[in-house]
């Protein structure tokens, strides 16, 4: 073996090892939350760091499954986050194709003005929306953050899906208009097979957002019925003294678990759609 490639398996392996290191530091605040999830003492704040619980105990998980509302949180958040992945993907896939393929006038000054609307924080929309959906009867109301978190995701989804496109050769499809095929059977036998990674992808990504989201959940849903998951967690923990840490970290996991098992399902497809994505268009 040469000198040189004993050098690059040298700097191989400190990269890997680099990176190992970074995960596990990174990753330390979820094996602690895991360990105090396992806790039957309220002892988070004392100076005793351990990842080993000291009184090892299921009743903080029963306590979240049977005791608390974390069910009608979760149907709450399912409800929320399945509508607006389906709303935004049914808007974002023929607009990102059309943005893609056609060229018409006023085609760049859109992008353009999608991107500037989206780059803004969404705080800054919050007393517009209030405005705009109170006189329809729509604040306590699942259709009024549906369509919040739908205009939020469609942009974002367009702009994915729309790179992802443009990576798609078009002589594909035009040797299937060759072989017969009409517009609708090239999009869909053809660019949306193509199209699947950047679709799942984005999808999960719009999952992930809504299942997370915080601030427009606790604005426009008031009350404890209509609580998601991110705001039943606030409701669990609202102070440092009065709330449990075990049952709160308990919580926590179990809110994780749906998501992190959609990931790694979908895992494959990540660095495809991710990459494609990202392509200039």
């Amino acid at each position: 073996m040469s000198q040189k490639k004993i050098k690059e398996g040298m700097k191989l392996i400190l990269l890997n090892l680099f990176f190992i290191v970074i995960c596990l530091v990174t990753m330390v605040p979820v094996f602690y939350t895991l360990s105090v999830s396992f806790n039957g003492q309220n002892s988070l704040l004392t100076s005793q760091f351990s990842f080993i619980p000291k009184d090892f105990t299921l009743d903080n998980y029963r306590e979240v499954l049977f005791g608390e509302d974390i069910i009608r949180w979760f149907g709450n958040t399912v409800f929320l986050a399945f509508t607006t992945v389906a709303l935004s993907l049914l808007v974002a896939i023929p607009a990102a194709y059309c943005f893609s393929r056609k060229r018409f006038p006023g085609r760049k000054p859109i992008l353009r003005g999608l991107v500037l609307l989206n780059s803004f924080p969404s705080i800054l929309s919050m007393f517009a929306l209030y405005r705009l959906l109170r006189p329809m009867g729509l604040i306590n109301n699942r259709v009024g953050l549906i369509l919040i978190y739908t205009g939020t995701m469609a942009v974002f989804s367009l702009w994915n899906m729309k790179g992802y496109f443009d990576s798609i050769p078009v002589e594909i499809e035009e040797a299937a208009k060759i072989d017969g095929a009409n517009a609708i059977q090239v999009v869909c036998r053809i660019v949306m097979p193509l199209a699947r990674p950047s679709i799942i992808v984005t999808a999960l990504m719009v999952l992930i957002y809504v299942w997370n989201e915080y601030i427009y959940s606790t604005t426009f849903m008031t009350g404890e019925v209509n609580y998601t998951l991110a705001a039943g967690l606030y409701a669990l923990q609202a102070t440092e003294m009065q709330g449990s840490w075990p049952v709160f970290s308990a919580a926590a996991i179990v809110v994780s678990l749906p998501v992190l098992i959609i990931f790694f399902a979908c895992q494959k497809y990540m660095t495809s759609g991710l990459t494609a994505g990202g392509v200039k268009g």
